[in-house]
């Protein structure tokens, strides 16, 4: 039993949470990269592809390449959460980091425990579970987060390309944030302001500022929100919007977080 979502703009990841009964369970060729997290406490499965029996434990990562067909036997009924990458999203994320088409491919796997990826997954999951509260720019960066896992994997350690963000760089981001905390902000926008790409501003900005740029964006939402409520003249639903937020529990989620205090105690 499959329960799948939309596709998330723009990257095209999908979340779908699997349920398989015990015995043959068949993996369809399809377009898109697989990344599987074992849910169940344990599983005793055979691959098709080597033959090899493995005790999948919860945690457990499998990768599947597109346009692959898999499957395995099962002694037992097991759940799993799957990911999947359309293969021109991955490929984009490889061109803005330089690296060459041929070592692009994602190659079959089993039994991976990587924090990282495992992470990403449950992550991507839980914002789409929750109706995507933390908005196109966190959707963006878990996206291009989860190709940068699967393609270091494959082409080794990752070096940056140049020197580093510039302070003009920098401060150039923080303005155009700042000037748009009210709209639903892309990581491709901020990426274009900055005249780089998406993986290299995510990974350069954390290592400039000590906090990834969603990060940043949100706490400065919470500032703007904070203030608005300091003046009185807002309900505390038209501060959310106008701070950015989706709604005003997502307002008063973060508030929580941040500053200890909901909007109510401002």
């Amino acid at each position: 039993m499959l329960n799948s979502s939309d596709l998330w703009p723009p990257a095209g990841i999908q979340v779908v949470r699997r349920s398989s009964p015990a015995g043959r369970v068949d993996l369809p060729e399809i377009a898109d990269h697989r990344v599987s997290l074992h849910l169940s406490k344990r599983t005793l499965t055979t691959c098709w592809e080597s033959g090899l029996s493995f005790m999948r434990l919860r945690g457990d990562i499998d990768l599947t390449p597109a346009q692959s067909i898999g499957g395995f036997d099962a002694d037992e009924r097991s759940d799993s959460l799957e990911v999947r990458v359309p293969i021109g999203f991955l490929q984009r994320v490889a061109d803005e980091m330089h690296v060459c088409g041929a070592r692009t491919a994602v190659e079959t796997r089993h039994l991976l425990q990587e924090e990282g990826l495992t992470h990403l997954v449950l992550a991507i999951d839980a914002e789409h579970s929750a109706g995507s509260p933390g908005g196109r720019l966190y959707m963006d960066s878990l996206g291009v987060a989860l190709a940068v896992q699967l393609l270091a994997r494959h082409t080794g350690p990752l070096k940056p390309t140049r020197e580093g963000l510039s302070a003009l760089q920098i401060q150039r981001i923080v303005d155009f944030i700042e000037a748009h905390l009210d709209t639903p902000l892309s990581l491709s926008q901020l990426a274009d302001v900055a005249g780089v790409s998406r993986s290299y501003l995510q990974r350069e900005f954390k290592s400039k500022r000590g906090t990834s740029i969603h990060q940043y964006v949100v706490s400065r939402r919470v500032e703007k929100a904070r203030v608005l409520l300091l003046n009185r003249s807002l309900p505390a639903s038209e501060v959310a919007l106008a701070a950015g937020f989706s709604h005003q529990s997502h307002m008063a989620r973060w508030m929580r977080r941040l500053l200890g205090v909901t909007p109510g105690n401002i």
